[in-house]
């Protein structure tokens, strides 16, 4: 599977409102691979000062995690492919 970072501008976002959007993002990316079409959640990076946020999700189709992200409802400005380098 590819790894993808989804982009995020959250100006004015608070941290229960960051909480519930990675709730969102986990359960709905378990919920699509319960319907056979795999996609993981792998974590989020938040920029405090910058407002960015940086979410990793991996898949076999980009167009399957921008699925994800609109099906939960959470704003993105891009998808790109990845490397996570987590050791």
């Amino acid at each position: 599977m590819t790894v993808y970072m989804v982009e995020r501008e959250l100006t004015g976002i608070t941290v229960d409102q960051l909480g519930a959007a990675q709730k969102a993002a986990i359960e709905t990316s378990q919920k699509f691979t319960s319907e056979g079409r795999a996609v993981r959640y792998i974590r989020t990076t938040f920029v405090t000062g910058d407002a960015r946020c940086m979410c990793l999700f991996e898949s076999d189709s980009q167009d399957l995690v921008k699925d994800v992200n609109e099906t939960a409802g959470i704003p993105f400005t891009g998808i790109v492919e990845a490397l996570d380098l987590t050791p």
